[in-house]
């Protein structure tokens, strides 16, 4: 965790995804952090294929890249990841074989109650899936 004289950088975000066996599967790299927004990348893997026939990416791959991208776009603001309270998905169109980019920005960073929203295109830069959430300030340790 971070404080406000320390706020987190990418690589402190690059040392959580390390960390997580999940996010490190996911292959996500940070692009770049600052000012509320995040943008990062993830490695298509052929485990995401849901559809064989068309090659169509599972959506629940686009929905945990939706919801990283949304929390983490807060990390400055809460100094380290938040439980999500809520997530509304939206998908725009398939998602096919090929690496991701996932954007988060903030909306409104509240003391309790945070709102962020999040994109996923592809990398000819269709958009792909939205989201907007609510995630819950984090407890401080003690």
């Amino acid at each position: 965790m971070s404080d406000a004289a320390n706020p987190m950088t990418a690589a402190d975000v690059q040392a959580i995804v390390e960390k997580s066996a999940f996010l490190s599967w996911l292959g996500l790299e940070i692009l770049d952090l600052k000012d509320g927004e995040i943008t990062l990348r993830a490695t298509w893997r052929p485990e995401w294929v849901a559809n064989p026939k068309i090659g169509q990416t599972q959506g629940g791959i686009l929905a945990a890249l939706l919801d990283f991208a949304a929390n983490f776009a807060l990390v400055e603001h809460h100094g380290g990841p938040a439980p999500t309270v809520d997530l509304r998905v939206d998908y725009h169109r398939l998602a096919k074989k090929g690496d991701l980019i996932a954007k988060g920005r903030v909306i409104k960073a509240g003391r309790q109650i945070s709102t962020s929203e999040a994109t996923v295109h592809d990398l000819d830069d269709k958009l792909l899936a939205s989201a907007r959430g609510t995630f819950m300030a984090p407890r401080p340790p003690g």
